[in-house]
């Protein structure tokens, strides 16, 4: 995620997380199913489920009811210190649906805007009652339907991943009591100062209040890790963007390794990732209400990571993107600014095109590239979900001109239509308080498995992309298109086990081998 400062403001409930655990409240998991996919054996239903993010929970004395912390200072008496802090207060369970407007039906995640004094929300997926589900994405794809049409300018839903642990911290720090299991553990690219607690420890050295923000603060240290934004849309833009480490893991950080302020380019991460935004890229009639992407409507995105050996064991080379929607199979936008090759999907050689083309620092390139981003998505990564505002930079740097300092016709700067006095917390929260944003159907596997619909291309008019198979709870074998020849167009099936549909690509494109059963036009 891009932002004007390390600190990642969110706005929370007055009262936030500690590392015990308290009884107030029960903890009760709400189930979100997601499908494992593979192009030759099927889709397997997994019995997943989310969690709340510990920095919106109620915490209090592990003995009572006293806050530890209410509105954005800490109680002096119970935290004099980060270790005693830890030991003396607890976190409670969540309610999810009253108190946060956290729902789910079904395979579908609604998160509301503003329910009450709450705003704002970030919750993980878990494949245990202890443990997040961990992605290991290389040489395959994630998708997932969204519902942004009642999201406005100045609000983001997100859905990304990050290099947390898989439960949360609790093994490698004695402090975590609660784990995953009470959404512990949280890290980013951004580095961000204001979580309560980090290594199991309370982040009051240095604490700050937010000067616009009277329920959030920052403390001296921040929580570090790679992160890759799969989404961060709301219905006038969207972007997808790698953001790689030099560290690897969890990492705590203080002083100029967390890239704080002037020296945002000398901490350990990248915080202005490399970003693909149809609207950035030069196609501003691409992604909105009523456009090719039509964001007033429920669609499907699809990202797809390709190694240099198109194996889980080869080196990240390329993103891709592709949309579908009523049926219809539409490959991302084409970048369409001069001195940018016209691409669209995010290469390195992409990235070092975009940062000198736009004049940005190459961050991404010096903490590693795609290469860094790999091994994270390798070793595996946890899956976050929230709405949220932006009390740094009005979320202007996703849907408005951004730097404001810079005239909105220089390469890169306008990257939304939305006006540049728009997206002031203050102002969304009271104006557009029912936003809320629906994640569904969440599915990953191997490359060509997860989505099914037509897409048309020169020449060969229409093919179909064999559909993921049946939802079950036990492998069944996967059937594909059957029919004759034709020219496959761009991003349509070319190849494969069973496969026996056309093989020729439309020029310019040539038919390449995803895995064995499946062999895509590009």
């Amino acid at each position: 995620m891009f932002r004007a400062s390390a600190l990642l403001a969110f706005s929370l409930l007055a009262v936030v997380h500690g590392q015990q655990v308290g009884t107030n409240v029960p903890e009760v998991h709400p189930m979100l199913p997601s499908q494992k996919c593979t192009t030759g054996g099927g889709c397997v239903a997994q019995n997943t489920a989310i969690v709340l993010d510990s920095n919106w929970r109620w915490l209090h004395t592990t003995t009572g009811f006293t806050n530890c912390y209410t509105g954005n200072l800490w109680d002096a008496t119970l935290c004099p210190d980060p270790v005693t802090c830890a030991k003396n207060c607890a976190l409670d369970g969540a309610d999810y649906a009253a108190t946060y407007g956290i729902t789910t039906s079904g395979n579908a995640l609604t998160l509301k805007f503003v329910t009450g004094a709450n705003v704002g929300s970030r919750v993980y997926l878990m494949a245990t009652d202890t443990t997040y589900q961990m992605f290991k994405l290389l040489n395959q794809e994630f998708t997932f339907d969204v519902d942004m049409s009642n999201l406005p300018c100045g609000l983001n839903g997100a859905l990304y991943l990050t290099e947390m642990d898989a439960d949360g911290g609790m093994s490698k720090f004695p402090n975590n009591k609660a784990g995953a299991k009470y959404g512990t553990g949280y890290c980013d690219a951004q580095c961000p100062h204001d979580l309560k607690f980090i290594n199991g420890e309370a982040n009051i050295l240095g604490w700050a209040p937010s000067a616009n923000d009277a329920n959030s603060g920052s403390g001296q240290y921040g929580t570090c890790c790679n992160e890759m934004d799969i989404w961060e849309a709301n219905v006038n833009a969207a972007a997808y963007t790698p953001h790689p480490c030099s560290v690897v893991g969890q990492t705590r950080c203080s002083g100029t390794a967390c890239g704080d302020g002037a020296n945002r380019y000398g901490g350990v991460c990248d915080k202005d990732g490399c970003d693909f935004n149809s609207f950035r890229m030069g196609n501003q009639a691409f992604l909105g209400k009523g456009l090719p992407v039509d964001t007033s409507q429920k669609f499907t995105v699809v990202t797809q990571f390709i190694t240099s050996t198109n194996t889980s064991t080869g080196a990240l080379t390329e993103i891709r993107r592709l949309y579908v929607q009523g049926g219809k199979v539409i490959p991302n936008s084409v970048a369409n600014v001069a001195g940018i090759p016209a691409v669209n999907s995010i290469t390195d050689a992409f990235c070092t095109a975009q940062k000198k083309t736009f004049g940005d620092t190459n961050s991404f390139g010096t903490k590693g590239g795609l290469a860094a981003m790999g091994k994270a998505l390798q070793q595996g990564m946890v899956l976050s979900m929230s709405v949220w505002d932006d009390h740094a930079a009005s979320m202007l740097w996703l849907d408005s001109a951004y730097p404001t300092t810079s005239p909105a016709t220089n390469p890169g700067v306008a990257r939304g239509p939305c006006a540049t006095t728009s997206g002031t917390p203050a102002n969304v929260e009271s104006q557009s308080p029912g936003a809320s944003v629906t994640f569904s159907n969440i599915r990953f596997g191997d490359i060509g498995s997860t989505f099914t619909g037509t897409t048309t291309g020169g020449g060969g008019g229409g093919t179909t992309v064999p559909p993921p198979p049946k939802t079950t709870t036990t492998t069944s074998k996967a059937t594909g298109p059957t029919g004759g020849g034709g020219t496959v167009p761009q991003w349509g099936q070319c190849g494969g086990i069973g496969w026996n549909g056309g093989t020729v690509c439309v020029s310019p494109y040539t038919c390449h081998v995803s895995n064995p059963y499946y062999s895509q036009c590009y």
